[in-house]
């Protein structure tokens, strides 16, 4: 395969009783269907509050199941629970092996790895992160044992949180650190990946379209497929609309398109809650 087409959705936040959700989801699919990618990767969230009520996970898997192409997905803090941090109070929403083994039963995987137009592709649950459960070091265990085999394969890495604002060392704080993926994970991370050639950082969860490169690495924020939220709610940090991402990987090379489905449209959050 001298290319791959993949597109990144994130953020889609589906559950039954919130219909403006699901239409967003609706036009999502009738642009897929229109342009027809080998893959589509969902980078988390996928549900609105699955910890709480499993049938929102239920519904969004059923919706992913109508996309007419195939479709991975990775957890968010909405299908499983949030990290704790170094700095910020522990969340409401503690990331838990039983929400972990909830999103496993109705979605059937939270890591993945394959390779395709001389390209590896890695999937990551972030969520696991510094909690301390079984499953995060054998996450870790797993990585270490997949980044092996690479064999000098550019790698894109897909996951729900950023690694980082700006830069690996940004400091976390109370106010931010549960955008990105939290310290002393983080630092192992990237430590593991340097050892391979990490081309891309692809992510969602801070609901902003934004797109920079630090050293050889750029890193892709996906906006949200199902709503914004306000200034009042979260400070701006690059471009607050819903939308998706398209790329295309040849080997040793990849294009990205920013992408707004016709017909989607910027559910405030306000408006939901």
């Amino acid at each position: 395969m001298h290319e791959f087409r993949l597109t990144q959705i994130s953020d889609t936040h589906l559950a039954r009783r919130l219909q403006q959700l699901t239409d967003n989801f609706h036009r999502v699919s009738e642009h897929i269907d229109a342009t027809r990618p080998d893959l589509v990767v969902n980078t988390g969230d996928l549900a609105f509050d699955a910890p709480t009520n499993r049938d929102d996970l239920i519904f969004a898997k059923e919706l992913h199941d109508t996309l007419p192409v195939p479709c991975r997905h990775l957890p968010g803090n909405h299908d499983i629970g949030d990290n704790p941090t170094e700095v910020a109070p522990a969340p409401k929403q503690l990331a838990t092996e039983q929400g972990r083994q909830n999103y496993l039963s109705v979605i059937g995987e939270d890591r993945w790895r394959f390779d395709a137009a001389g390209w590896s592709f890695i999937g990551l649950n972030s969520l696991i992160m510094n909690t301390g459960i079984e499953s995060e070091a054998e996450q870790f265990g797993w990585l270490a044992s997949e980044l092996g085999r690479i064999n000098g394969r550019p790698v894109a890495l897909f996951l729900h949180k950023p690694l980082y604002l700006n830069t690996p060392d940004d400091p976390e704080t109370e106010a931010t650190a549960i955008r990105y993926v939290p310290q002393p994970r983080r630092r192992s991370l990237i430590e593991m990946f340097s050892a391979v050639d990490l081309r891309l950082v692809a992510s969602g969860h801070v609901h902003q379209r934004r797109d920079f490169t630090f050293g050889r690495t750029r890193h892709v924020w996906a906006p949200s497929a199902g709503f914004i939220i306000s200034d009042a709610r979260q400070e701006r940090i690059a471009v607050k609309e819903v939308g998706l991402v398209e790329y295309r990987f040849q080997p040793d090379a990849f294009e990205v398109r920013h992408v707004k489905a016709p017909g989607q449209t910027d559910v405030d959050l306000d408006s939901l809650i």
